[in-house]
Order: structure tokens, then sequence, then C-alpha cells
């Protein structure tokens, strides 16, 4: 393993460098304006994010001001981000900020871990990337980036161990500003140089002292990566359904509704998720639409 501080200084060096000018890591930017960026940008790239999160920020500035709208419309303005659950939560989360925070993002891990629908990666994102805290932030980029560069493998394990979180903070230099740079930077390596498919080694920072590339970048020798499907699930029916609602003026006809899809027993369960998950409320009249 190579010693922590010999990685460092050329991973800071290339993120200074060549980081992407993204609004919520400019150093204006609100911990609230981070929070949300952290949320839209789990399993979704940057290129959708961008224009989704410009437009919340717009409207919502703060958590009080999405606090105070409804959750339905924070359904509508997800837009296609997908995990329409994401934008409840957020909304959820807001509420707690305002109600129990005083409209103020918390700053520590453990509090921010009491959101609703905050879990342990964006708790400590928002602490390090917010408030310079210094916290272990491990994505999947910084996974990837972690094995190759450090135990010498191709790809991370399927999910994530506690050998990875471990072998994360080992690696975090000591002063907490620095930590913080450390974890976006990785972050940032994973996303532009050190990618799945098609690793830009001699563009990186740390190619002459990755383990992977030493050892002759050894093909994964763990169970094949196969991308979601998408063509038939019921993501895409619910995807369907709750872009049916956000498009609609007011409440939508069942029968309109059940058209979107031709599978009555798939659709039918579908339906009945997205009412369970709070996503589509049911009205008289065999009528729905977005949460109120």
């Amino acid at each position: 393993m190579p010693a922590p501080e010999l990685l460092h200084t050329p991973v800071l060096e290339w993120y200074a460098a060549s980081r992407r000018d993204l609004p919520w890591r400019r150093p204006q930017r609100s911990p609230w304006e981070v929070l949300v960026s952290e949320v839209m940008l789990q399993q979704t790239p940057v290129v959708r994010v961008l224009p989704v999160w410009e437009r919340w920020m717009t409207l919502w500035p703060t958590p009080s001001r999405l606090a105070d709208a409804s959750p339905g419309e924070a359904v509508r303005e997800w837009g296609r981000l997908g995990y329409p659950r994401r934008a409840l939560r957020l909304h959820a989360a807001a509420v707690a900020i305002r109600d129990l925070h005083g409209g103020r993002v918390p700053e520590d891990e453990a509090t921010l871990r009491t959101l609703p629908g905050i879990g342990e990666y964006t708790a400590a994102a928002v602490a390090a990337f917010a408030f310079g805290a210094r916290a272990t932030v491990v994505d999947t980029n910084v996974r990837r980036v972690h094995a190759r560069a450090v135990t010498g493998t191709a790809l991370p394990a399927p999910s994530l161990t506690r050998a990875e979180v471990d072998l994360a903070t080992s690696l975090l230099p000591e002063d907490d500003a620095e930590a913080a740079t450390w974890n976006v930077a990785v972050m940032e390596l994973g996303a532009l140089v050190c990618t799945a498919r098609a690793p830009r080694c001699p563009a990186c920072p740390v190619a002459d002292r990755c383990a992977w590339r030493l050892a002759g970048s050894p093909a994964h020798q763990g169970p094949p990566r196969r991308g979601q499907a998408w063509e038939g699930t019921d993501r895409q029916c619910r995807g369907r359904m709750v872009q049916l609602l956000r498009d609609a003026d007011g409440p939508v006809d069942g029968a309109r509704l059940r058209a979107v899809w031709p599978d009555e027993g798939q659709r039918d369960r579908c339906l009945d998720a997205l009412v369970a998950d709070g996503l589509v409320e049911p009205l008289a009249g065999d009528r729905y639409r977005l949460p109120a």
C-alpha cells in the first residue's frame, strides 16, 4: 500500500487544476445547497442533476421554503431524475430542519443522520463539503480509486465493506480542510479519470504508484457487473405513472393513469407501491394526484 502522503499531493494538485466548476462546490454555496446536491447525485450523473438542482435552488433556496411547499410540488420539480422517493425524503428533511433545527442544516454527522432519508454517506458528505469536517466519504467513485490505487484490484466488491471504510479513513489527511478537499478530489478522479469501463490511466496523477497498474492491470476477478435493466421493469412502469401525474394540472382519472402500461398485474402492483410510498395520493371517484 502506498503511503497516504504519496497520494495526497499529486491528487490534490490534480484536483486544483482539473476540477469541474459545479455550483454546489463554490465557496459561497450554502449547506442546504450541498445537501440537496448530494441527495440528487445519488445514482444520477451530474449532467442530469445540474438543471434540476438549479431549478430547486430558485424555488426553494432554504430548507424552510421547501418545507412550506407540498410534497407533491417536490415530486413534480424532481423531473426525470429517477428514484422520486428522494424528493419526498428531501422534503421531509427540510421539514425537520425547519421545525427542529431553526431552519439551519446541522453541522455534525450524528445530527445529520437523524434527518429523514439522510444516511451515513450523505451525512458524511454534508459534514465534509458544507462544513469542512474531517469525515470519511465513500461513494462508488472513491471505492474504485481506492481499489485500484491502493489494493490493486480492478473493481471494488459489489457492496461496501467495513475494510473499505477503514481504508478510506486511514487515507484521510490529518487537517480537516485538507481532508474535506481530499474526499472530493478522489471522487472527481474516479468520475473523470479512473472510470469503471475505460480508465484514462495516462492522465492519472498517481499512475506511477497505482497498485493495480504496477500489477499489470489485472482483469476483474469477481462476479460480472451488469447494468440495471430499464425496459419493462417496475421502475419504468412507476416512472410513467408519476410522469403523467407530474405533467397534469390536477387529479388524473384512474383509467387514464392505468392506460400508460399494458400489463395489468404489473401496473396494479406498481400503483399500489406508489401509493404505499407516498408518491401518489388516491382520491374519491377513482382519481389520483401527487401528494398534497
